[in-house]
């Protein structure tokens, strides 16, 4: 019979500051059709796509926001 022994360990959830993170990117949604303007690494860029497809569809109105910012588990105490 073989024993195991098994330690648990604290971890933090934390925004990725490292150098090789990937970067935070932004997209906006209508909320109306569904189309998804480009992702970009620039929000006033996600923002913009939300002018020229108002100026093509005056009456979508409705927009949602996609923020993706990387995170990472740092290892804390042995518990």
């Amino acid at each position: 019979m073989t024993r195991a022994t098994y330690r648990f360990r604290a971890y933090t959830i934390a925004p990725d500051t490292e150098p090789d993170a990937e970067p935070h990117t932004y997209a906006m949604t209508c909320v109306v059709c569904e189309e998804i303007g480009h992702r970009s690494e620039d929000a006033d860029d996600a923002h913009d796509w939300v002018v020229r497809h108002l100026k093509a569809n005056p009456e979508h109105l409705s927009y949602r926001e996609h923020v993706t910012r990387p995170y990472r588990a740092i290892p804390g105490e042995w518990l």
